[in-house]
C-alpha cells in the first residue's frame, strides 16, 4: 500500500495526467512526425524524388 495520504496520492496523480497530456504526448508527436519526415527526405536524397 503506498505510504502516501489519499489526498496527496490522488494530487500526484492530476500532476502526472497533465504532464503526460499536455508535455510528454505532444512531444513524442512532434518528434514521431519529424523522425518520419526525416526518414522520407533522406530516402528521397538517395533514390530520387517520386516518379523518377
Amino acid at each position: 500500500m503506498s505510504a502516501l495520504p489519499k489526498s496527496e496520492s490522488r494530487r500526484m496523480e492530476f500532476l502526472t495526467f497533465l504532464f503526460l497530456a499536455f508535455v510528454l504526448v505532444p512531444v513524442l508527436s512532434i518528434g514521431v512526425v519529424g523522425a518520419y519526415g526525416f526518414a522520407v527526405w533522406m530516402y528521397q536524397l538517395v533514390a530520387g524524388p517520386p516518379g523518377i
